[in-house]
């Protein structure tokens, strides 16, 4: 059980990473631009991948009617989720503490992966529609405003994950650093589970 707890201490500091570096980025390449365009999200704020990029994609963006990219103060989120990946991390650590001084069973550890795999499927459902309705919303007065073959307006909704093509742009979604270490830290804990639930009748539970 020691062992196990060890891990699922681990496992939940890795999250802080996601206060140093990106949890998603997006970038825009297209022939008028050798270097493509990109913007790191960020929990807490959308950022640069090059300078002036956020200011270059803004530009395009108000042509088609598109808003501008929002700044920190502007999303409920970019406030909020830092203090939940925070609470988070303190939980996940209290929970392997207690398991490794045997005050707690290894269930919990499954509890505190459940939890975290709610919360990020709810992350990504809500960055979705954000994405839906910055990339759907236009405003009626832009300088282009463009419709699909079918005659209905359109949209400009990067994908979630992967690759899209809009209008002249290649545009790319992909998790990050932040994202990648979120990911090995969960895998942790799941492990940590695992490992409980292997020595469960072991005399060190």
């Amino acid at each position: 059980m020691k062992k196990a707890s060890i891990f699922m201490i681990i496992g939940p500091l890795l999250l802080i990473g996601l206060y140093f570096f990106p949890l998603w980025n997006i970038i825009l390449g297209a022939p008028q631009y050798p270097e493509p365009l990109g913007m790191n999200i960020h929990i807490d704020g959308i950022r640069d991948m090059n300078e002036f990029d956020l200011k270059n994609i803004d530009g395009l963006n108000h042509y088609i009617g598109m808003r501008t990219l929002p700044k920190p103060e502007d999303m409920w989120e970019f406030s909020t989720f830092p203090i939940v990946i925070g609470g988070m991390v303190a939980l996940g650590v209290l929970i392997g503490l207690l398991g490794y001084f045997g005050k707690l069973s290894y269930k919990w550890f499954a509890g505190w992966f459940i939890l975290m795999s709610i919360l990020g499927v709810l992350g990504m459902y809500d960055f979705n529609a954000w994405m839906v309705d910055y990339g759907t919303n236009l405003d009626p007065h832009a300088i282009m405003k463009l419709a699909n073959p079918d005659g209905t307006p359109m949209t400009y909704k990067p994908p979630l994950l992967g690759h899209a093509k809009m209008l002249n742009f290649d545009v790319t979604s992909l998790p990050e650093t932040g994202a990648w270490l979120m990911f090995l830290g969960m895998m942790l804990t799941l492990l940590a589970f695992y490992l409980g639930w292997k020595n469960r009748n072991s005399t060190t539970q």
